[in-house]
């Protein structure tokens, strides 16, 4: 067995706790599952009235040696380890059958919580919005049809859809386009004099995150969310050597194949020289990607880079998909009939996303960060009529305030956690954990996040141990902060909400994941009996 040691004035293993846990369990018949009272789901979103587990500390009198001393012990000795001397802790972990505190530390101090702020936002959406919610785009026609020609524009009118990715459509993105392209052959359209134009502005101001950092916008975590999004903000750049020594590389964009423009200056240089390292970077302008650099003869890379205006993407996107299925798109000219400029519009088609519940796992598992910003802003703007930033975070904090969560517990700022403005206490997300487990939702918010050892971020954790195929958690992470929380089940059935934040540690990340995982494999094999809650017995 694999031992994880925690350095502290004495040292405490893995296999050690778990033969000590196992030897007590043995002296006791397990106890049946706890289950909960069955609640009848409904496809209108409710208001859970504010109501956690008692969190209680520790009795002043716990029998001891009892599982629950046992834990504290190994939680007390490993945050007092030098290692963590600069680090910072917040532990919670909760019974909740019993309303029982197993450990609790710095449960009210305020934390970055990195991405376990999609804890909140997925809570949010699906309180604002239901899990059936789709997001519909329309797509108008403005002038009028002569022949097989349409004089005039296409407009498309976004509110947000996040699904329109190679990820979430099955590795083609331009698939979620199928529908505008029948209903133009329906109407007998093979030409278009005029252009695809966006409609609308429903997400008013930035198109980042408040408080992200400035050098994070071209990297695909960092990408830029508007109205319309594409592929999630990413483009992949695939470059190949030139055919001879000094001569330009070939660039080849996806998914969009022309957009954004392209200014070539790198070239190729012979096999076993040094050059200029290859890069991709914005111009000035913020319109035009420049490569530079060299690369080897023979050689190939592959580049990312953000979309820097989202829904120009998705419109560049849309109108190549439209010319690949054989309709012509010409700019208008001065001679062009006079009545394309007439503002009559027509409703070709709406297309439709899937339903909220599909799209949250798609967030969950990987941490996808542009589409906890549309959920952020759609939260915004379906509780308000305003997708700004700030009425998203106006309509969250009054959501997570329903639910006993305040202003002194938990500053909201974005969706995704990626703003180092977001904080967040234990507690706080405890209590958001305790009420998606009394919600008609529960299963579609807990299913959504990664399991332990099987998917998502944490697919390669805890592995060989009981938490894996059990534990449901979201991790966090930027730098200096690393965050798990979710749901564990015990041996014996029993469910426990747990919250894990540290920040401001300097030890690599996967020394703060070995203390997580550890504390949420011993839940996982613990049983109740044993003692975890003084007023059980």
């Amino acid at each position: 067995m694999r031992r994880w040691r925690i350095m502290s004035a004495g040292f405490v293993t893995y296999g050690a706790l778990l033969l000590l846990t196992a030897c007590r369990t043995a002296q006791h018949a397990a106890i049946g599952p706890h289950v909960s009272e069955p609640v009848t789901p409904t496809m209108t979103p409710v208001v859970l009235p504010p109501r956690s587990p008692l969190l209680t500390m520790p009795a002043a009198a716990v029998p001891a040696p009892t599982a629950r001393a046992i834990l504290q012990h190994l939680a007390d000795s490993a945050f007092a380890a030098p290692m963590w001397s600069n680090a910072r802790w917040g532990v919670l972990i909760v019974d909740v059958a019993s309303g029982d505190t197993i450990i609790a530390h710095d449960i009210d101090k305020l934390f970055m919580p990195a991405s376990n702020q999609k804890l909140l936002t997925a809570a949010i959406a699906l309180q604002q919005l239901g899990p059936e919610y789709r997001w519909r785009t329309p797509l108008l026609l403005r002038g009028f049809q002569r022949g097989a020609t349409w004089y005039g524009d296409l407009l498309v009118v976004g509110t947000g859809d996040p699904s329109v990715s190679d990820t979430s459509r099955g590795g083609h993105a331009t698939s979620a386009f199928a529908p505008i392209v029948s209903a133009l052959s329906k109407r007998g359209i093979t030409r278009i004099v005029g252009s695809v134009r966006t409609f609308g502005d429903v997400f008013t101001g930035a198109t980042t995150g408040f408080g992200w950092a400035v050098d994070d916008g071209d990297d695909a975590y960092g990408a830029a969310i508007d109205e319309l999004l594409y592929n999630d903000g990413l483009l992949t750049l695939r470059v190949n050597a030139g055919a001879q020594v000094g001569s330009a590389v070939r660039v080849t964009r996806a998914p969009t194949a022309a957009y954004p423009p392209l200014v070539i200056r790198a070239t190729t240089r012979g096999v076993g020289t040094v050059g200029e390292r290859l890069r991709a970077m914005y111009d000035s302008t913020a319109t035009a990607i420049e490569i530079t650099g060299t690369m080897p003869a023979g050689d190939s890379a592959k580049l990312t880079l953000a979309y820097r205006h989202p829904n120009d993407a998705y419109r560049a996107a849309l109108r190549e998909t439209i010319v690949a299925s054989g309709v012509r798109i010409q700019a208008a000219t001065n001679d062009a009939p006079a009545r394309m400029r007439e503002t009559l519009t027509d409703t070709l088609v709406v297309l439709e996303s899937p339903p909220l519940r599909e799209v949250l796992p798609r967030m969950q598992k990987p941490s996808q960060n542009q589409i906890a910003e549309m959920l952020f802003r759609t939260s915004g703007w379906i509780g308000s009529r305003d997708g700004s930033a700030d009425s998203a975070r106006a309509v969250g904090a009054r959501t997570l305030a329903l639910w006993g969560v305040t202003n002194a517990d938990a500053a909201y700022r974005d969706g995704s956690g990626l703003s180092r403005h977001d904080y967040v206490t234990p507690r706080a997300i405890v209590r958001v954990l305790d009420t998606m487990r009394r919600s008609p939702w529960f299963s579609i918010y807990r299913d959504a996040l990664p399991l332990a050892g099987v998917d998502g971020t944490i697919a390669h954790r805890m592995k060989g141990t009981a938490a894996a195929g059990n534990v449901h958690a979201k991790t966090g992470t930027v730098d200096k902060a690393r965050s798990l929380s979710g749901y564990v089940t015990t041996a014996d059935g029993h469910l426990l909400l747990f919250s894990m934040l540290c920040n401001n540690f300097t030890v690599p990340n996967r020394e703060v994941e070995r203390l997580q995982d550890l504390l949420v494999s011993t839940l996982a094999a613990l049983r109740i009996a044993d003692g975890i809650g003084a007023r059980d017995r």
